[in-house]
C-alpha cells in the first residue's frame, strides 16, 4: 500500500507531554478513601521448610489491621497460579504454585505473610516482627549442576529437577552431518536479567461486597489475561471483576504474566473489607520480579570448507526458576529461531527446563528470539574464524532469498531481503576501510573489532491455530470497536495495552488516515477490561502493530463503508459511484456534490437512512492473521578493547531494520534505540548473580546490578530498508524487540574480532574489563 498522508508520517508522539510533565496516570497515583498498606514478609532463604509462624506481636500493633497467611488465603483463593504450555506442552513436572508459601519456600524473596495496616511505616515495623522459623534445605543454583540425578532437588520429595525435556528436529541432521568436512563446536552463556523497567510493580484493590465486584488497578502488558487469572482464583465472574491499567512504566516482559501480589492484594482487600495497596520496592523487584535469559546452549555446526552451513545440533538449558513461569516455556522458541536467517539442510535443538531456588524466569524483550540470534550469530562468526572467512562472506553464502521461505521445523519467513540489509549496513561503516584500519591498528597495538548481526525474528503472535494450543485454549487474535460520535468525533477501544511504545499515536494515524479525520478527533481507550473489545490479548512479541493494528484498520474500513454506504444514500447516488478522499464523500464525475465525513456521522443518527440501516456508526473487527511477521535486519558494532584493562569501548554502532511498512519512522527509531541500548547492556554490564554455594542473591540493588545510563552507551546510527509483509493489508511488521534481538551479539562478536589475535576465542556475557582482563590473562600464561 502507498504510504498516504498520516501512515508513514513522522509524528511527535502525543502522549508525551502529558507523561513528561509529570500528568501520567501510574497505579502509584491511585489511593482509594480508606485505602490501607500491604507489605510482604518474604523468606531469606532460597529453599527452607516452614517450621511455623509467630504473628503474635505484628497483630497487636495499634495500627495493624490483618497479619495473613497462607491459611487465610486458602479461604478466598482457590487453584494454582496458571502456567500455559507456550510451546512446550510436554512438561514433565510444574510444581504447584500457590501465591504465598504453605510448608517450604523455593527461593528467596517467596511470599510467606502480609502485614495490612493504616499507613506504611506501620506495615514496615509490623513486617518485621512477624517470626518465621524456617529449617534451611539446600539450595539449587546451578541449573546444569541441577541436572545431576544425585544432586539436591529444588523442591522437596521431587523426583529430579527437569522441567521439560524435549527434541525437535527438522530436516535431516544426520546427512548434513555425515556430509561435513568441519564440524565446530561452541558453548553459549545467556546470564540472568533483571528487567528493571523504571516503574514498578503497583497493585490497588477494592472490594464492593454489596455490588460483589472486585476492581484492581496494576501496570499491566497483559490487563484482561490478569482478569481471566485472578477472577478464577477468587472463584468470581470475569464480569465481576474489573481490571485498570493506566499509564505503564516500562514492562519488557516483565508485567506479561501474574504475580503473586496479584492475588494477595485483592484477597486481602476481601479478607481485610478496605481498598489495598502495595507498592514493590527495588530490592523487592530484584527478588522477586521474573527474571530473563538464563540459558546455557551446547552447539555443534556441520559445514563445508567453502562456508556452506549444513546441520545444526544445539542443547538449550533453561533455568527455569523455582516455579514454571506463566509463559516460561516460550522461552524455549530459541531452538525454533536458531536456523537464523540462514539455509540449513537439518537442524535438531533440545530444550531442557531446569528447576532452581532461584526467582522464576519469563519472558523478557525478545524472550527467546535474542538467545537464538546469538547462538546462531556467535557460530558463524565461529565458523568463519575455524575455516579462515571473512565473516560477512558466509553470511552472504548461506543467506535465505527466495521467499516465502520455510525454516527447518516448518516455519514460513513471509518476506525479506537480508542481502539487502547487510550491504547497506556495511556500506554504512565503510567496511574494507574498517578493516584496513583494523590491519594498522593491530600492527601498532590498538585491537579494533568489527561485529556483525544479521537476524531474523518471529513477531506479530499471532495466528489463532498455533497460539491456541500455546496459551492454553485462548488463540492470540485481537480485537478492536471503533465508534463515531454524532459530532465527527471517534473513540477507539483496543484490547493491546501501551506501556511505551506510542499506540495513543500510531493508533491515532491509521484510524485518522482511513477515516480522512484530523488525528485530533481521535481519542483511544486501553487498559481497561470495562471498556471496549470483550476480550484483549495484550501487548508483547511486537505483536501490537501487526494484530492489534490491523484490527484497527479494519473496523476503520468497516465504519468507512458504512458511511460510504449512507453518503450515497444522502447524494442520492450509486454506492459504486462514491468516492472517499480525506474526509469527504464525493461523487465521480460530480465533485461538487458531497458530504464532509462529519455530515456523514451526524446523519447516522437521524432518520433518513438507507433501508436495512441501523442508527450509529462504529465497528468491530477481530483480527487474526494467517502468518506470523517476520522482521530482519543487520546490524554493524565497531569497538576497541584496551588489552590491558579489558575496557571496551565503542566507536560506532550502526543499525539498519526492516519492519515492513512503517507507520511513524520517529517511533520506530525510538524503538531500535531502546532494544539496542538494552542489548548493549547485557553483552557489557547487566547480570543478576547468586552466590553459588549459599544461593542468597548478590545483585540486590541497582548499586550492585549495573544498568547503564546514557553515558556508557553510543548513540546508534539507525536507517532502514522497506520490505512490506504479505501478512496483512499494510504490510507492517513488529520492531519494539528489534534492537535487543541484534545487539548483544554483534558487540560480542566485535569484541571476540578484537581480541583474535591474542588468542581470544569467545567470551561469554557481561564482557565486563575485569572478565576480558582475567581471559586474557589466562591467554597470555604460558
Amino acid at each position: 500500500m502507498a504510504v498516504t498522508q498520516l501512515i508513514g508520517a513522522r509524528i511527535q508522539r502525543r502522549e508525551d507531554p502529558r507523561l513528561v510533565t509529570g500528568h501520567g496516570r501510574f497505579t502509584d497515583d491511585r489511593s482509594p478513601r480508606g485505602c490501607c498498606v500491604l507489605q510482604v514478609v518474604r523468606s531469606p532463604h532460597p529453599h527452607a521448610r516452614i517450621r511455623s509462624i509467630d504473628t503474635a506481636r505484628a497483630a497487636a500493633h495499634p495500627d495493624v489491621l490483618r497479619v495473613l497467611t497462607a491459611a487465610d488465603f486458602r479461604s478466598v483463593l482457590h487453584g494454582a497460579m496458571p502456567v500455559t504450555p507456550s510451546f512446550v506442552a510436554e512438561k514433565r513436572q510444574v510444581p504447584e504454585r500457590f501465591p504465598i508459601a504453605t510448608e517450604e519456600v523455593v527461593y528467596q524473596g517467596e511470599p510467606v505473610a502480609v502485614v495490612v495496616a493504616r499507613d506504611r511505616a506501620a506495615a514496615v515495623d509490623a513486617a518485621e516482627w512477624v517470626v518465621v522459623d524456617y529449617e534451611p534445605l539446600p539450595a539449587v543454583v546451578d541449573p546444569i549442576a541441577a541436572l545431576d540425578p544425585a544432586g539436591p532437588r529444588a523442591h522437596a520429595g521431587a523426583p529430579d529437577n527437569v522441567c521439560w525435556d524435549v527434541t525437535y528436529t527438522g530436516g535431516d541432521v544426520a546427512g548434513a552431518f555425515a556430509d561435513a568436512e568441519l564440524v565446530v563446536h561452541g558453548r553459549i552463556v545467556q546470564q540472568r536479567l533483571a528487567p528493571t523497567p523504571i516503574e514498578g510493580r503497583v497493585v490497588v484493590a477494592e472490594h464492593d461486597p454489596y455490588d460483589e465486584r472486585m476492581t484492581i488497578w496494576l501496570g499491566s502488558q497483559n490487563p484482561h489475561f490478569i482478569r481471566l487469572f485472578v477472577s478464577q482464583a477468587l472463584q468470581m465472574a470475569e464480569t465481576q471483576v474489573r481490571v485498570v491499567s493506566r499509564d505503564v512504566g516500562g514492562g519488557f516482559g516483565s508485567k506479561i504474566s501474574p504475580y503473586p501480589e496479584d492475588y494477595l492484594v485483592p484477597a486481602a482487600a476481601k479478607l481485610v473489607g478496605r481498598p489495598v495497596k502495595w507498592v514493590e520496592t527495588r530490592t523487592e523487584a530484584m527478588a522477586g520480579t521474573t527474571h530473563g535469559r538464563g540459558q546455557v546452549f551446547e552447539a555443534d555446526v556441520a559445514v563445508r570448507r567453502d562456508g556452506t552451513l549444513l546441520g545444526m545440533r544445539l542443547t538449550q538449558t533453561l533455568d527455569v526458576g523455582a516455579y514454571c513461569g506463566t509463559f516460561g516455556a516460550f522461552q524455549a522458541v530459541a531452538v525454533y529461531m536458531a536456523p537464523g536467517a540462514y539455509r540449513w539442510r537439518g537442524v535438531e535443538g533440545r530444550t531442557i527446563g531446569v528447576l532452581t531456588n532461584r526467582v522464576p524466569t519469563d519472558p523478557y524483550r525478545g524472550a527467546g528470539r535474542p538467545e537464538g540470534t546469538h547462538l546462531v550469530e556467535r557460530m558463524v562468526d565461529l565458523v568463519a574464524r575455524e575455516l579462515g572467512m571473512d565473516q560477512a562472506e558466509v553470511r552472504r553464502r548461506n543467506f535465505v532469498t527466495a521467499f516465502p521461505f520455510t525454516n527447518p521445523f516448518g516455519f514460513v519467513y513471509d518476506s525479506g531481503n537480508y542481502h539487502g540489509s547487510l550491504d547497506l549496513a556495511l556500506a554504512a561503516v565503510d567496511y574494507p576501510s574498517l578493516r584496513r584500519r583494523q590491519a594498522e591498528g593491530r600492527a601498532a597495538g590498538r585491537y579494533l573489532g568489527i561485529g556483525l548481526s544479521t537476524y531474523v525474528e518471529i513477531c506479530g503472535f499471532g495466528p489463532s491455530a498455533p497460539t491456541a494450543g500455546a496459551t492454553g485454549g485462548i488463540a492470540l487474535v485481537e480485537g478492536a470497536q471503533v465508534r463515531v460520535f454524532p459530532t465527527g468525533s471517534v473513540a477507539v477501544y483496543v484490547g493491546t495495552h501501551a506501556h511505551g511504545q506510542g499506540h495513543d499515536t500510531t493508533f491515532a494515524q491509521i484510524v485518522a488516515d482511513t477515516l480522512g479525520v484530523p488525528m485530533e478527533q481521535v481519542e483511544l481507550h486501553h487498559g481497561d477490561t470495562d471498556e471496549g473489545t470483550g476480550f484483549g490479548y495484550g501487548t508483547y512479541g511486537s505483536r501490537s502493530l501487526s494484530v492489534g493494528g490491523m484490527a484497527v484498520r479494519g473496523a476503520s474500513l468497516l465504519v468507512r463503508e458504512k458511511a460510504r454506504r449512507l453518503a450515497a444514500h444522502l447524494l442520492e447516488a450509486a454506492e459504486a459511484d462514491v468516492l472517499v478522499e480525506r474526509g469527504r464523500f464525493a461523487v465521480r464525475g460530480s465533485p461538487a456534490s458531497s458530504r464532509s465525513f462529519q455530515e456523514v456521522a451526524l446523519a447516522a443518527y437521524g432518520a433518513n437512512l438507507p433501508s436495512g440501516m441501523e442508527q450509529g456508526l462504529e465497528a468491530v473487527h477481530y483480527f487474526d492473521p494467517a502468518n506470523f511477521v517476520w522482521p530482519f535486519g543487520a546490524h554493524v558494532c565497531v569497538v576497541e578493547v584496551d588489552p590491558d584493562t579489558g575496557q571496551v569501548t565503542i566507536e560506532r554502532y550502526v543499525a539498519v531494520d526492516d519492519c515492513g511498512t512503517v507507520i511513524n519512522p520517529m517511533i520506530v527509531e525510538g524503538q531500535v534505540q531502546g532494544g539496542i541500548a538494552q542489548g548493549i547492556a547485557q553483552a557489557l554490564f547487566e547480570e543478576v548473580v547468586y552466590d553459588p554455594d549459599s544461593g542468597q542473591l548478590r545483585t540486590g540493588t541497582l548499586l550492585d546490578y549495573l544498568v547503564p545510563t546514557m553515558s556508557e552507551l553510543p548513540v546508534p546510527e539507525c536507517s532502514r530498508q522497506v520490505t512490506p509483509s504479505p501478512t496483512n493489508e499494510l504490510g507492517v511488521k513488529g520492531v519494539g524487540e528489534a534492537g535487543t534481538i541484534a545487539a548483544s551479539v554483534a558487540v560480542i562478536n566485535a569484541i571476540c574480532d578484537a581480541l583474535q589475535p591474542l588468542g581470544i576465542r569467545h567470551v561469554d556475557m557481561p564482557a565486563s574489563p575485569d572478565r576480558l582482563w582475567q581471559q586474557l590473562q589466562e591467554v597470555r600464561r604460558p
